[in-house]
Order: C-alpha cells, then sequence, then structure tokens
C-alpha cells in the first residue's frame, strides 16, 4: 500500500486530520479523551486506495470505498469518521477491554487498538482475504500491524479462539444476529450492530436481560451488507409502465402470494389520498420508515426507473422512497407542499392497480399512526429475542421483525 500524492506531506496529514477531529468533537461523536486520542492519533490516509485526495481521507461526514463489486457495488469502505465514532460510544469501549470487529478495514481496527491500549485486545474478522491482506497493510504502515489480531474467516461464528470478548462492534450491514456472537460476549459485554429490519438499517448497541437483548442506543446508518453464510438479499419485483420505463419493488420480510398478480398495476392510476400529517422542510421522518416496516403489511422500497411518470413526477425523491403492496395494488408514500406557514409538508400515497384507492389509504392509516405514536422510538424500544424465547404480551404496539436465529422488536410509546 502506497501513499496518496499529497500524502507525502505529513504536516498537511496531521492538519487535515487535526481539522476532522476538531469537527467530530464540535458535532458530539467523541465520547471522551482516549476516543479523541485515537482519532488524532491514526493515519486514516493509510487505510484508503492510493489516490485518494486528503481531503476526502479526513473529511469527517464521507466514507470511502475500498473495494468495489460489479456494476461498482460497493462491497467494502472505510466507513465515516463520525459513523465509527458513534460506535465506539456505543459499544462504550474503553482500555483494557478485549473487543472483536466484525468487517475489517484496517483504521477502525486501529482506533479500537488505540483505545483499549496495550492492556486490553483487538481482533478483526473479515470472509474476504482481499479485505484482511488490505486491512493489514494499512494497520503494519500505521505501526498497529502487532495490537491487532487480523482473521480471514466466516464472521457467522466469531472468532471463538480468543473469546470471550467484552464488546463485538459489527461493522457490515447484519440481517440477523449470529448465536455464535451473543455466546462469545462476556456476561455483561455489549454487541454494537448495523441490524437491518425490513430494509432499514440502524446501529443498535444491545446488552443482556434475562434471555434477551435490550438495546441502549440506537442510530441511523447505513453498511455494505454482510456476505457468507449471515447474507440475506432483498428479493426484486420489476413491473413495466406502460408509458416506458420500469418500476421496482423492493421486499425484504414481507412475502407475497402472487407475484403475477402486480403484473398490470401501473395501467391504473395513480389515485392520490393526504393524512393531513406534516413535517418541516428539512425535518427528518427516519422513525416513520420503521413504523411502516413493522406494521404495514405487503411493505416494499420502491424505486422508479428513468422514463417512468413516476419518476417524471418526482414521487421516488424523498429519503428511502416506500409503499406497499395489497394484493393486486401498490401504494407509495409521497409528500407535497401544504398551505401551513414555515414550509411545512404533508405526508401522502398514491395507489396503483385495481384496488388503488384501498393502498393508498392503508398507507395513509399507518401514517396517521404513527403520528399518534409520537413519532420517535426510545433508545431503549428495540430488542432482540433468540429462538426458543418467550416475546411477552404489551398493550402498546411492538412491530416484531422475524429473523432465522431470533426476532428483533420496537416497542412504541402509547398514542397520545
Amino acid at each position: 500500500m502506497t501513499q496518496a500524492p499529497d500524502a507525502a506531506n505529513p504536516d498537511q496529514a496531521d492538519e487535515r486530520r487535526a481539522a476532522m477531529v476538531d469537527r467530530l468533537v464540535t458535532d458530539g461523536w467523541i465520547s471522551g479523551p482516549e476516543v479523541e486520542a485515537a482519532f488524532r492519533t491514526v493515519p486514516r490516509h493509510l487505510f484508503v486506495p492510493d489516490g485518494t485526495p486528503l481531503e476526502k481521507a479526513y473529511d469527517a461526514d464521507q466514507s470511502v470505498v475500498t473495494k468495489a463489486g460489479p456494476h461498482g457495488v460497493s462491497m467494502s469502505t472505510v466507513s465515516a469518521p463520525w459513523l465509527q465514532a458513534r460506535m465506539i460510544a456505543q459499544a462504550g469501549i474503553a482500555p483494557g477491554m478485549k473487543v472483536l470487529e466484525v468487517g475489517s478495514g484496517g483504521y477502525n481496527a486501529a482506533l479500537l487498538a488505540h483505545v483499549v491500549g496495550e492492556q486490553g485486545q483487538v481482533v478483526t474478522v473479515d470472509i474476504d482475504p482481499e479485505v484482511t491482506a488490505r486491512a493489514t497493510a494499512g494497520l503494519d504502515a500505521a505501526g498497529y500491524g502487532d495490537r491487532v489480531i487480523v482473521v480471514t474467516a466466516d464472521a457467522e461464528h466469531g472468532v471463538p479462539a480468543y473469546a470471550s470478548y467484552d464488546a463485538i462492534v459489527v461493522t457490515v450491514g447484519a440481517w440477523d444476529l449470529a448465536p455464535a456472537w451473543l455466546e462469545q460476549l462476556t456476561g455483561d459485554g455489549v454487541i454494537v450492530v448495523p441490524l437491518r429490519m425490513n430494509t432499514f438499517t440502524r446501529s443498535l448497541a444491545f446488552r443482556r436481560s434475562g434471555e434477551h437483548w435490550v438495546s441502549t442506543s440506537a442510530q441511523l446508518c447505513g453498511f455494505v451488507p454482510m456476505q457468507g453464510l449471515g447474507a440475506r438479499r432483498e428479493r426484486r419485483l420489476q413491473l413495466r409502465d406502460p408509458a416506458g420505463g420500469v418500476v421496482t419493488l423492493l421486499f425484504d420480510e414481507a412475502e407475497m402470494d402472487n407475484p403475477r398478480s402486480l403484473a398490470g398495476a401501473l395501467e391504473h392510476g395513480p389515485v392520490q389520498a393526504w393524512s393531513g400529517v406534516t413535517i418541516p422542510a428539512q425535518g427528518e421522518f427516519g422513525d416513520l420508515h420503521l413504523w411502516l416496516a413493522g406494521f404495514l403489511p405487503g411493505f416494499c422500497r420502491v424505486e422508479a426507473g428513468p422514463g417512468t411518470p413516476m419518476a417524471a413526477e418526482g414521487v421516488c425523491r424523498t429519503w428511502f422512497p416506500f409503499g406497499a403492496v395489497l394484493d393486486d395494488s401498490f401504494g407509495v408514500m409521497e409528500l407535497r407542499d401544504s398551505d401551513l406557514p414555515g414550509g411545512d409538508r404533508e405526508f401522502g400515497a398514491r395507489g396503483y392497480g385495481p384496488h388503488a384507492t384501498e393502498a393508498a389509504e392503508a398507507l395513509v392509516a399507518q401514517i396517521k399512526a404513527w403520528d399518534a405514536h409520537g413519532r420517535q422510538i426510545p433508545d431503549d424500544a428495540f430488542a432482540y429475542w433468540p429462538a426458543g424465547t418467550t416475546i411477552p404480551a404489551s398493550d402498546a404496539p411492538v412491530g416484531q421483525f422475524h429473523k432465522i436465529h431470533g426476532t428483533a422488536t420496537i416497542t412504541w410509546p402509547p398514542a397520545g
């Protein structure tokens, strides 16, 4: 691994790194002096591809792709520094801890090693030998080669040779929690995992609570997906629009009884329905995604391809556009400007298919329910129930996401 052209000037790299850390501190991502010292010390530019400009290598908000697959799809990245700092804080990494990292970029492992110090231990595992080779080269170049154990293996099995771990930090998108991860944690250990729940991901910190696991923090995020035994691909259903182009519905946990029933859905509609629920023009509504993912039957994400009327009208330009299938029809969310002061926008839906009105109204009804339950999820609202454990009944609404090894749940506040 060679240095980027402008990395030959160590003073410039130091200045860029210092500015990045100052930004992380100002924005509140840095959780303590040991973590700050790690970010100020570890040279991130040694872990990104050759030729990466220093301004990109030390951009606090930007991930850097280190390996791309077919069609340019990212297979491995060095995550954005703000997210790495956030996950280190979620895991409570401290001097003397033994930590397993699942997914090897090298840079994050070096940060972890710096924080845990000489009395701690960091093990990083990845299924891809190209990724672990790059991580090893970067760790050696940065002076952390003798402080991190790099393992090439399918992380579904963890790394039992060095267990038990005080913390496990998963840096790839996981659809489920591998039983080996939970078994290889100490009794009071914490796992931080970007868990995918019906297409949407949160970085969740889990601790044991009896037979199940309860979240202590949650962070909106995105990661390249897991490979190997833990991989789970989304299913895609393409619908040809009679006006041209293709609309694609992406499914994760929802199953369709008869996908062919949607073949002519785009020949009917659209029919619009509006909720009366508004949000400021720059407001966030990430938790709405999780409400719909948990409670809206037939939930899916929607991609409007070039040449479709849906794309031309900007219906799918909202953040993670989503919808739901209802028999031979489907609805997709949209936003419109409202008449309220301050530039608020109103949530609504448009339906397609023989039952377009019902599909749009089903989506709108769940938007109203999300609004009635406070819109936001507390940090301790997420839980994971390994297979064989009993999920107790609750008076509050509980979204359930059924996995192979267990069930993830989100408990929402009562209405009102």
